[in-house]
């Protein structure tokens, strides 16, 4: 194995909130309100759909794809969903430091170097270079590649926070039984002081649509009975995606790195695609300078 490379699981896939579209000549991302389900193929005009989405949108009622069934490839939920602040270099689109909160990898001139992690907030780099939470999760959908998975990229905290919980608390009332279980992603709608009470959209991870989670559990412990009979491993699998991860500093490559600045860290514009975070840099952080803008506007 190539020592120094993260070795990622199998993406055939992508599901996004947001797009990226073109005006003026320029490439700018754009909020939706439903999922797109894509390949990894990238054309003028923006992600090919995959196969999948036209499928599901034709079993929606309203012709817009706001949920998907979905299974966890892995066990550990720190597996499945990789989140951690990150703060890319926005000349290379390279992962320049990545952190939990206690201590970061950065690359620095020396390599990549160790350091304390005191969170966006209190990091002089972080705030300078618009560092903020990073998360993907890996999802199977449909039973075509037992092991191949469509990734969901997000820098919302509220997708992050509640997709980890769920994950964490499926994994703990199932026994450990999380690869096997019939769940769904599900796009959620909420409205804060710091979104001006206009929606903004989340994803959460729910028992599929029509079961309870006592019938979810026990089609989880006859998916378990079966893959056992045939021999199928689940612990091995999880030990040799957590060595794979665990094999490089950072986990995207140069390529994926630029196409993720460019759907959430446009130069351009403030915007992001993803709905979470959308106009983000022009929400007043401090509650006197909101109170300030709201006694000029009266």
């Amino acid at each position: 194995m190539i020592k120094g490379l993260a070795i990622t699981p199998p993406v055939v896939g992508r599901i996004s909130i947001g797009r990226v579209v073109e005006k003026n000549g320029q490439r700018l991302p754009e909020k939706d309100d439903q999922f797109t389900i894509t390949t990894q193929v990238q054309t003028r005009e923006g992600w090919m759909r995959h196969p999948l989405d036209q499928e599901l949108r034709d079993d929606s009622e309203q012709g817009k794809l706001r949920s998907i069934p979905v299974r966890m490839p892995f066990n550990d939920p720190e597996l499945n969903l990789r989140a951690e602040y990150t703060l890319f270099d926005r000349s290379t689109g390279r992962p320049h430091c990545v952190g939990d909160g206690e201590s970061c990898r950065r690359a620095t001139d020396h390599g990549i170097e160790t350091l304390p992690c005191p969170g966006p907030d209190a990091c002089e780099l972080g705030q300078r270079g618009g560092c903020k939470p990073y998360g993907r999760l890996n999802v199977k959908i449909g039973d075509d590649d037992e092991l191949g998975t469509f990734i969901f990229r997000t820098t919302g905290f509220n997708s992050i926070r509640t997709l980890a919980a769920r994950l964490h608390y499926y994994q703990a009332v199932s026994g450990d039984l999380l690869a096997c279980l019939p769940l769904e992603l599900r796009l959620r709608g909420k409205s804060t002081t710091q979104s001006y009470r206009s929606a903004i959209y989340y994803v959460d991870l729910t028992i599929r649509e029509g079961m309870t989670l006592s019938e979810a559990l026990q089609q989880a412990r006859a998916n378990v009975a079966e893959r056992q009979e045939s021999g199928f491993d689940q612990a091995a699998l999880d030990k040799a995606a957590r060595e794979g991860l665990r094999n490089g500093a950072f986990e995207e490559s140069p390529d994926e790195g630029a196409e993720i600045m460019e759907e959430f860290y446009p130069p351009e514009t403030p915007q992001s695609a993803d709905p979470e975070t959308t106009n983000e840099s022009h929400r007043p952080t401090d509650l006197n300078q909101k109170l300030a803008e709201r006694t000029a506007g009266e």
